[in-house]
């Protein structure tokens, strides 16, 4: 997919969030059986390793969340992200978590998912990455910026991206656009 499409299918996204324009679809429960307990240290993931972890969701909409203990918009962000994933995983939204945290700062990545008490996997970026080839195939127009939420469409492609803190409203919003399946390419392409 070329830069400007993706641009565009990212711009289009957004328009539909702000817009309300999706209306939520109910579908099958998501089953539980990803969820990530306090106690564990997330998963050091790289490049592949997201892509894997990504496409086991393949079939479902999902959000992804990067997030960092170091980021205040992502501690206001996040939990509400929790709130947003238990509200929403029985009508088939999937959502995931990425900490960009260092290995000096596990006791707080700890600290931060035990009162938080994540409902779904977090994973955690490997250390010594180069982390703008990260955020580049990530999603290739991401900048850094945190917090980062990608929407996934149920065929696995990138629905649209949101930096930097949201409100609950327009994470609502996206969310209830890729549990309706609007985000689906247009014909022709």
């Amino acid at each position: 997919m070329t830069r400007s499409r993706q641009l565009g299918l990212s711009c289009l996204f957004l328009a539909m969030v702000i817009s309300g324009g999706a209306a939520a679809q109910t579908s099958r429960s998501h089953s539980a059986q990803h969820r990530a307990t306090a106690s564990s240290d997330p998963q050091l993931i790289d490049l592949a390793g997201y892509k894997q972890a990504v496409s086991k969701y393949r079939g479902k909409p999902l959000l992804v969340s990067f997030w960092a203990t170091w980021c205040e918009p992502c501690q206001d962000e996040f939990p509400v992200i929790v709130e947003l994933a238990k509200q929403y995983e029985p009508r088939g939204l999937s959502v995931m978590g990425v900490s960009l945290d260092n290995d000096a700062d596990m006791h707080l990545v700890r600290r931060f998912l035990a009162q938080t008490r994540p409902g779904f996997p977090n994973y955690r970026q490997k250390p010594g990455i180069d982390v703008d080839a990260f955020y580049q195939g990530v999603n290739p127009d991401w900048t850094g910026t945190m917090p980062e939420t990608i929407f996934y469409q149920r065929d696995g492609r990138i629905a649209g991206a949101l930096a930097g803190a949201q409100s609950r409203d327009t994470l609502e919003k996206a969310i209830r656009f890729i549990l309706a399946g609007s985000a689906s390419r247009p014909s022709g392409h």
